[in-house]
């Protein structure tokens, strides 16, 4: 896994892609308005880079897209990978980990999610603090790439708090 993981590297960097800082996985919702934001993007096609799963659901258009917004590098995955769609989990975990190996330091995904709250309406915001793993495999299972992070990272608290805060700041500004 491990030289698939570099050769989706270095063909991602043969394109350009050069130190990004922040990486956004974008799910239903969220990908055409932010990559509208991206300013001189470079587009590489999911089915160009080697081992790179191909997004199957609608909406998810199969993309990254490398550039800046504001000072910041970023790269953005216009469409995810699922395990409903017949992927393993070391096919799914692949982009994210090429991410870490081209230099991301902070990971941002969005999706479409629910609740069981009936006051709230569809395409509200809201910020998942904690989840449950009810998939019957799991991604940190297989050989320990220290470079990847622990085997077992701390999850009672897996997300950042100070992200999480910042993201909550910016949220009410602009409602």
């Amino acid at each position: 896994m491990l030289s698939e993981i570099k050769r989706a590297t270095e063909y991602i960097q043969s394109h350009g892609v050069d130190a990004p800082e922040i990486g956004v996985v974008l799910g239903t919702g969220l990908g055409n308005l932010f990559v509208e934001s991206i300013k001189e993007p470079v587009t590489i096609n999911y089915n160009s880079i080697p081992s790179f799963p191909i997004s199957t659901v609608e909406f998810h258009k199969g993309k990254l897209i490398y550039g800046k917004i504001k000072k910041k590098k970023v790269l953005a995955m216009q469409g995810r990978f699922h395990y409903y769609e017949g992927y393993e989990m070391n096919q799914i975990t692949l982009p994210i980990r090429v991410m870490k190996m081209l230099g991301i330091k902070t990971l941002l995904i969005s999706n479409a999610a629910g609740n069981m709250n009936p006051k709230w309406k569809k395409g509200q915001l809201m910020l998942i603090d904690d989840h449950i793993n009810l998939l019957p495999d799991n991604p940190l299972r297989g050989s320990n790439v220290d470079l990847f992070g622990p085997r077992f990272p701390d999850m009672s608290q897996p997300y950042s708090k100070e992200l999480n805060k910042k993201l909550k700041s910016i949220a009410k500004r602009r409602t």
